[in-house]
């Protein structure tokens, strides 16, 4: 069924190029849970909610797409998704946001049935899909920075020095330094090691200590958190939180559109500029991102991880599969897992080292041109200070054809950029940060 002999390769190969990429995206079972539970969401919840997101959204891959790719909730938007939840004051909780992933992956699936997803991708300007990402990259960054005690509050300055002789800080330190020397030596699963690595020397030097079971059944506390699609949708109205569901609708859409084509093309598996099954690719990660809201995990995203598997010879959605397997297999390990996120040096240094691979985006923008350059370093600028994607997204759509028509290039303003500029000022104006 996944044409082996087409697509020159074998079950072994697969298998093997399964397991690599598994081993170079296995942090997200550890760092994602570790993430929301800042955010008041049950470990046991975000645990199970992100096995079964993965789960779904790579057999979907595999089974429909037939591609080497796999999907799991994404790195920054679990973090933006703390940030909405703590910046509101108690206004509402993570069941209000996991509302508006619930309504933003209904309209990704909408959006991926039909030929609107391309023309959105297409309208939005290179320059701000770049500061976009690199600016989550910078957000996501801090956060590990300050979690890890690295970096802490300062009254004069806002942010300061941590103390670097503290146990966290040095076991922080450790792990990033093994994981960035692992990665530039190019082991596969450099950041699954290092964390592995950092976790053995926390347990020996007493900073974590694993009691009671190693192995349990995976659970749900909460049951399912979205249950009725009109009650979310309500949600969503009552609190205001537009801005919201857009940000997690337009990061998700390019950024998954992007990492898929990108890793069929290192695959060999684009037909000129035409990706075949396109269709049933994106709703990979579409329908993943419903089911995951449903059960209390933010937005899902195809992972670059899965050039690492492309490398190792995957070509075809066997090897999928094999990480489907792998994820379920990962759910018997919770209370291991809930040990590990326990500690901010274990799951820090992934979030430093992915927020500085996403930071590549920065050397695509045309910096000599400032009516494109200044809307994404407003992006870049505003995500990690004022704590918010939305925000970022908000000022940089905002900024971007206000500069265009100043400098009388309107001709070069898509009219969905303008009504994304507008729908944006209407937000931040009566509806706050």
């Amino acid at each position: 069924m996944f044409n082996l002999e087409k697509n020159r390769t074998n079950r072994k190969t697969e298998i093997m190029a399964g397991l690599t990429t598994f081993l170079t995206m296995a942090y997200i079972v550890i760092v994602n849970p570790s993430i929301l539970q800042a955010a008041g969401v049950p470990f046991e919840q975000v645990f199970s909610a992100t096995i079964i997101a993965a789960v779904i959204g790579t057999l979907w891959m595999a089974l429909f797409a037939n591609y080497p790719i796999a999907v799991a909730p994404g790195m920054g938007l679990n973090a933006f998704f703390i940030s909405v939840v703590l910046g509101s004051g108690g206004k509402f909780g993570y069941e209000e946001v996991f509302a508006s992933v619930f309504v933003a992956g209904i309209l990704f699936i909408i959006l991926s049935v039909t030929s609107v997803r391309t023309k959105m991708i297409e309208a939005i300007p290179d320059n701000l899909k770049h500061g976009i990402s690199a600016g989550i990259g910078l957000f996501i960054a801090f956060i590990g920075l300050r979690q890890s005690g690295i970096i802490t509050a300062n009254d004069a300055t806002l942010v300061g020095l941590g103390d670097l002789t503290s146990p966290v800080v040095l076991l922080t330190i450790f792990g990033l330094l093994l994981s960035i020397f692992l990665m530039a030596l190019k082991v596969n699963g450099a950041l699954f090691i290092g964390m592995a690595a950092t976790a053995f020397v926390a347990f020996l030097t007493g900073e974590i200590s694993f009691e009671g079971k190693i192995f349990s059944l995976p659970s749900l506390p909460e049951g399912m958190i979205i249950v009725n699609p009109i009650e979310a949708l309500t949600d969503v109205f009552q609190h205001s939180l537009y801005g919201v569901v857009f940000a997690f609708l337009l990061v998700t859409v390019f950024d998954t559109t992007g990492t898929i084509i990108g890793v069929a093309e290192q695959a060999g598996l684009m037909k000129g500029k035409t990706l075949p099954r396109a269709k049933q690719a994106l709703l990979s990660d579409s329908v993943a991102t419903t089911v995951g809201a449903m059960f209390g995990t933010s937005p899902t995203t195809a992972y670059i991880e899965s050039m690492s598997g492309v490398a190792a010879g995957g070509r075809t959605g066997l090897t999928s599969l094999t990480v489907a397997c792998l994820f379920i297999v990962a759910s018997l390990f919770g209370p291991v897992v809930s040990a590990l996120s326990s500690l901010p040096a274990i799951t820090s240094p992934a979030l430093i080292i992915v927020g500085s691979l996403m930071m590549g985006h920065v050397a695509k923008i045309k910096w000599d041109e400032l009516d494109e350059a200044f809307p994404a370093f407003l992006i870049l600028l505003s995500m990690p200070l004022t704590s918010s994607i939305a925000t970022g997204i908000a000022l940089g759509f905002i900024a971007y054809p206000v500069l265009k028509l100043a400098t009388g290039k309107w001709r070069e303003i898509h009219p969905l950029v303008i009504l994304f500029a507008v729908l944006f000022m209407i937000h931040l104006a009566f509806f706050g940060h």
